[in-house]
């Protein structure tokens, strides 16, 4: 009798599916992972999940996990959250809940190299420097293409990016790093805000849908924490400890997943979340073509080799 042969996983890098899931129950059939719809009609419908092609699953209200699908997407490395309606936290904005594989095969190297500069203070402060800038490289090659940004003249100033870039060069200490990314974030929004005609101010977890600019609260929050997954899935995938941040706090759980997940949100989170809101798009819609977009520009990749490198200093 031969062995049988299981089939390999492509690299986390290069995975194409993210699954936001509400109301189903996700289990294992026939050697698959499957989800089912629990609509209460006569006929069970069954969807497959090729796990080896998944770098995470959400899953929102009314969701539940069998062990054995548990398993089965831990020895794929797919990486489990739970979350609230319609992928924003259930609880609170900072505290994600990510099941990671329990595997003893990740990288240590990475882990280590992350460690060693985390503890010396200087070096901690150059990482997050490098992670602004690389924050405010992305967020100005993504808007600068972005044809329906353009079309509605909204533009990032050249003097507002050499204010940030000036602002993180001055920086002496991570509180004048976190003022800095506050300031770049707010005039972001102004900057959005003023193309599209609205009167705009960041209300996370609000959950009204009265006006756009709640309507565009909500996407934020929806998108944001897709950008989290993307961001837990890289650090899951290198071994670092989601514990070990540089910018948002040293007693904040997971706070390095914030970090990460910040070099998505300006460039790609926030320029969807205001077009979609303007024009009323449905969440799953939204949802949709982010994941889609963040697919076409290869962002898991570009994080790996982005996150890899900062680690190991060699940018």
């Amino acid at each position: 009798m031969k062995p049988q042969i299981k089939p390999r996983s492509l690299l986390l890098s290069k995975r194409a599916n993210v699954f936001y899931l509400e109301h189903v129950r996700v289990m294992q059939k026939d050697e698959r992972v499957v989800y089912l719809t629990e609509t209460g009609e006569p006929i069970e419908r069954f969807f497959n999940i090729p796990e080896r092609n998944t770098a995470f699953i959400l899953l929102g209200k009314g969701t539940s996990i069998t062990d054995a699908a548990a398993r089965r997407l831990a020895d794929a490395n797919v990486l489990v959250g739970f979350c609230g309606s319609g992928g924003s936290p259930l609880f609170s904005v900072t505290d994600i809940a990510f099941l990671s594989p329990q595997s003893e095969y990740r990288p240590t190297e990475y882990m280590q190299a992350w460690v060693k500069a985390w503890f010396d203070e200087p070096a901690r402060l150059d990482k997050a420097r490098r992670m602004l800038r690389q924050r405010l490289e992305w967020t100005l090659e993504t808007w600068s293409g972005h044809g329906e940004l353009l079309k509605r003249g909204i533009r990032i100033g050249d003097d507002l990016a050499r204010r940030f870039e000036a602002d993180i060069e001055r920086a002496q200490d991570s509180q004048s790093l976190l003022l800095a990314e506050a300031l770049w974030a707010k005039a972001l929004y102004a900057c959005l805000a003023r193309g599209l005609k609205l009167e705009f101010k960041r209300e996370e977890g609000k959950g009204s849908r009265e006006t756009t600019e709640d309507f565009i609260n909500g996407l934020l929050d929806h998108g944001n924490y897709i950008a989290y997954g993307y961001a837990a899935t890289v650090l899951n995938g290198l071994g670092i400890s989601f514990s070990l941040p540089l910018l948002h706090g040293k007693t904040r759980r997971g706070a390095l997943v914030f970090d990460v997940a910040d070099l998505v949100k300006d460039a790609y989170v926030m320029p969807a979340a205001f077009l979609g809101g303007t024009q009323r798009v449905k969440q799953q819609d939204f949802r949709a073509g982010l994941i889609e977009t963040c697919q076409t520009e290869e962002i898991l990749d570009r994080l790996f080799t982005f996150i890899s490198e900062l680690a190991e200093k060699r940018l």
